[in-house]
């Protein structure tokens, strides 16, 4: 997870998350969120919500490419805030919840005081794998406090690129550098996999934070 790689290997077939010309078939979750678009960019605008969560249509199987960019808005001043993608969700619920049906969710999160001790303090990531709308289960945990500084106020005023490539097949991951402008470098790591992924939805959430996202990097 920790170490960068430079990308040598031709990608195959790619999907861009909200990269099309109108955003694919979707719900927003009632019950916790406040989402809408000004714009090009959706924002969720609560900052006290826990499982703001927006449901999008996409079907997906071998390799996919996610691409979106996102931009802070608030909510981070309680010491506590993160947001994530549920990849590969083969159902929904257009209310709020824990899980995403059967999928796998890849977080970002900063926590000054976490609850759990798998959880490190301060800025982490966090694979889930998400078997129903309320189970999921902590895979692995990351501590990336030695990218803290990535966290400041004057870097998060712009859109930073989220570019995530994902085989379905063997689940393999690979979140791309957005520190580096090339986008050539990312982290990898393997999803725990027995059988090939597939889904028909993709779940953007947000947990205690406002933020907006376009298409594209």
């Amino acid at each position: 997870m920790k170490r960068f790689i430079l990308l040598i290997l031709v990608l195959g077939i790619s999907f861009s998350l909200f990269a099309q010309m109108q955003l694919p078939e979707h719900h927003f979750a009632t019950g916790s969120g406040n989402w809408g678009f000004i714009g090009n960019r959706l924002y969720q605008n609560e900052a006290n919500a826990r499982l703001a969560k927006m449901n999008m249509r996409i079907p997906q199987s071998g390799p996919m490419i996610y691409e979106f960019n996102v931009r802070y808005e608030g909510g981070i001043e309680d010491g506590h805030g993160g947001f994530g993608v549920h990849l590969f969700v083969d159902d929904v619920i257009n209310r709020a919840s824990w899980g995403s049906g059967s999928s796998w969710l890849l977080w970002l999160n900063y926590d000054e005081n976490p609850l759990s001790a798998q959880i490190p303090r301060g800025f982490s990531a966090q694979i889930y794998r998400s078997t129903s709308q309320i189970n999921m289960d902590l895979v692995e945990s990351f501590d990336l406090n030695e990218y803290v500084d990535f966290l400041t106020e004057e870097i998060w005023s712009y859109p930073v690129p989220a570019k995530i490539w994902v085989n379905g097949n063997t689940g393999e991951v690979r979140v791309f550098d957005p520190t580096d402008p090339a986008l050539d470098f990312f982290f990898w790591f393997y999803l725990p996999i027995n059988t090939p992924l597939t889904g028909n939805w993709v779940s953007l959430r947000t947990n205690g934070l406002r933020l907006s996202f376009e298409m594209g990097i």
